[in-house]
């Protein structure tokens, strides 16, 4: 079949690839235009019908760059304004950033000119739908992994959100370009049958979407649990200068004081700046204080391991036997440097009078406190929902803790905010989420955010939740299933395109 794309589609492709890449970034918050996704996408698709691998990778790089730029320019905001790196090199790691990501949509681009190249219902319902998810799954890990503004994430609002518990991110990932694929249909067949199969493929998509997002996956317990986020609007600037040591100190035991008729308080990520055992008498009178209160203290601190020696980023449960979660996935160029020795100082962009942050073991357990069971995340891990299904079912809650002190002003706290509410969709659960200076949240197992906190103010952020037991699908099957239907369509895509 031969492309009918709309003539507009076929000037300045390169150009107009670029532009549709740079305005995909408003389907997610803070602009939760969720609908462009599919039509933007259906955009691309029918550029890049009927055209030879390497020029589809060009305009795949063209879509890429634009996405990336756009929707992450903030990473500039994290190492030059904050990190105080120098200006020409806080432009060439975020520019090595986007350009990364960009050559995954170059390759993505040019496997589906090579698969299927014609256009017609095989490469738009088939070949890109499930390419795209696999190349969406493989920058989630490859390299450490940055799955960063994954379309699944943009669908927190829409039906298509339905799709999370069962399938993760990535089956939201996979409805979207399903919807994309068969608006390609209806709008570029030449025939009824192709136009037939995208109206049934779209509505069999949404209505399925439309009942799975009725559907409650997991069981609430009987009784629920008070809590206080507290934020202590810490500006990244001031936060490890030492005159501001004392006033921080101060500043959390005043709102753990006020929040004391809660059963829990939680602190965001490196909320005190010193190692555990620098504040260990601080930390001793804090949690004496909540004891007393009948509630309960979990903090983000960094901690050096004298038997190990080295630093970690941690969660730490006060408790007469304190536990800690160990931060296992951590930020390239932001929390370690995977760089020669002589090189690692001068790049070194935290304000952090400490070397490299060591990651922590994946078999650690979930953190119990105040008649919970708490899976643990800390900022970017966030992102890695496969990654904490290590803590289910047993964990009845979820608790992030995160400083996006680091993002400013920008989009980024609420994509970072957008991100986590997928992992409670995915797993049915209650999320606590304590940030520096925002967004802290309260969000329910239907990834709904049911209370927040302002940006940029010292709050304490009161409300009620409930523990869930049970499983979700996803829950068993992770990424697995995701995967394998997208092979499995890959595949037979492949397949049909040859003998076609």
């Amino acid at each position: 079949m031969a492309s009918v794309a709309p003539a507009l589609l076929r000037r300045n492709p390169a150009w107009l690839a670029l532009a549709l890449g740079a305005a995909m970034p408003l389907a997610f918050a803070p602009f939760g235009l969720w609908w462009l996704s599919p039509l933007l996408l259906a955009a691309l698709f029918l550029l890049w019908d009927d055209i030879a691998p390497r020029e589809a990778a060009r305009l795949g790089f063209a879509f890429g760059f634009g996405h990336f730029l756009a929707g992450t320019y903030w990473i500039y905001i994290s190492i030059h304004v904050f990190g105080e790196a120098p200006l020409l090199l806080a432009v060439v790691l975020m520019l090595l950033v986007v350009l990364i990501m960009a050559g995954y949509f170059a390759l993505l681009g040019w496997f589906s000119a090579r698969v299927a190249p014609a256009a017609g219902p095989v490469r738009w319902l088939l070949v890109l739908p499930a390419a795209w998810v696999l190349v969406e799954w493989l920058r989630g890990w490859l390299f450490t992994g940055f799955a960063w503004l994954a379309l699944g994430y943009a669908q927190a609002d829409s039906w298509l959100a339905g799709f999370a518990p069962v399938l993760g991110v990535y089956g939201a990932s996979f409805a979207v370009t399903l919807s994309a694929g068969a608006l390609c249909c209806l709008v570029a067949g030449r025939r009824l049958p192709p136009r037939l199969v995208g109206a049934a493929v779209l509505l069999l998509t949404w209505g399925l979407a439309a009942v799975l997002v009725r559907v409650g996956w997991t069981e609430p317990q009987a009784t629920g649990l008070d809590v206080a986020l507290v934020q202590g609007n810490v500006s990244q600037d001031l936060k490890w200068a030492p005159e501001q040591f004392a006033a921080t100190l101060e500043l959390y035991e005043a709102l753990t004081i006020e929040a004391l008729d809660h059963d829990l308080v939680v602190w965001p990520e490196a909320a005190i700046p010193a190692l555990v055992h620098e504040v260990a008498g601080y930390l001793e009178h804090i949690r004496l204080l909540a004891d007393e209160a009948g509630s309960a203290v979990m903090l983000g601190i960094l901690r050096y391991d004298f038997r190990d020696r080295r630093y970690e980023n941690t969660l730490l449960a006060l408790g007469e036997t304190p536990q800690f979660y160990v931060k296992r996935h951590l930020v390239p160029f932001g929390e370690y440097f995977p760089v020669p020795a002589w090189l690692r100082n001068w790049l070194r962009l935290l304000s952090l009078p400490y070397t490299d942050i060591s990651a922590g073991s994946e078999g650690q357990p979930p953190l119990r406190l105040a008649g919970q069971v708490f899976g643990p995340s800390i900022c970017y891990e966030a992102l890695f929902g496969a990654s904490q299904l290590v803590f289910q079912p047993e964990a009845t809650l979820l608790v992030n803790v995160s400083n996006d002190a680091w993002f400013g002003d920008s989009i980024a706290p609420h994509q970072h905010l957008q991100i986590a509410r997928l992992r409670s969709l995915e797993t049915g659960r209650w999320m606590l989420r304590a940030t520096n200076t925002g967004i802290s949240a309260l969000i329910d197992p239907a990834g709904q955010v049911v209370q927040r906190s302002p940006q940029f103010e010292t709050y304490v952020l009161s409300g009620r939740v409930v523990g869930h037991e049970g499983k979700t699908p996803y829950m068993v099957l992770g990424n697995r299933a995701i995967m394998l239907l997208a092979g499995v369509l890959l595949l037979a895509g492949g397949l049909v395109a040859r003998r076609g």
